[in-house]
């Protein structure tokens, strides 16, 4: 046997990931499904020092979308794409995680319970789906986070795919909301 010959690959074992994907999915199929079939109430959240529901939705969306740009930043320096030592990088990467999570419920609340999931103009139809994407990317990635023995490739696709979820709801809401009806609270 020469020296030219390449070692086998060892196989990943893709099992643990599958209890993760499979409880994302049926999230974002349940809340698509839900939706769809709720009537909508057209009830708003209280919004508390907002003009509307509308500038409520897009200026939360718009913070989440912040927190989660401080996400990227602190995951890259975690995996040492960029170095940065600094102690707190973690923790920082965990409470802006919380925070920009939070700051989606009301929005999530009040687009499938007071309007449902709408296919009928593009623009809100992308926005549906990626909604309910980005919670069942977000579910699978939470439930992936304590399991051991993943893939090193899990956790920033995952995370990854939240990002771009969340990207895609803050253009298809509130720059939208931005350009349309203006800057306002």
């Amino acid at each position: 046997m020469g020296d030219t010959q390449a070692a086998p690959v060892p196989r990943q074992n893709l099992a643990p990931l599958l209890v993760p994907l499979v409880v994302g999915g049926l999230v974002a199929v349940g809340l698509g499904v839900y939706g769809r079939v709720h009537t909508p109430t057209g009830y708003a959240v209280g919004p508390a020092g907002f003009s509307g529901p509308l500038a409520m939705k897009t200026w939360l969306t718009t913070g989440a979308f912040l927190l989660a740009l401080v996400q990227v930043f602190s995951a890259l320096v975690m995996w040492g794409q960029i170095t940065w030592d600094v102690p707190w990088i973690a923790t920082a990467h965990r409470w802006s995680g919380r925070a920009a999570f939070l700051l989606t419920v009301p929005v999530a609340f009040h687009c499938l319970y007071a309007l449902g999931t709408q296919f009928d103009v593009p623009r809100v139809m992308a926005h549906s789906l990626l909604g309910c994407f980005f919670y069942g990317v977000f579910v699978a990635k939470m439930l992936a986070l304590p399991r051991r023995g993943l893939p090193g490739w899990t956790l920033p696709l995952l995370g990854g795919l939240a990002f771009t979820a969340l990207a895609g709801l803050w253009l298809t809401s509130s720059l939208w909301f931005f350009t349309t009806i203006g800057v306002t609270l």
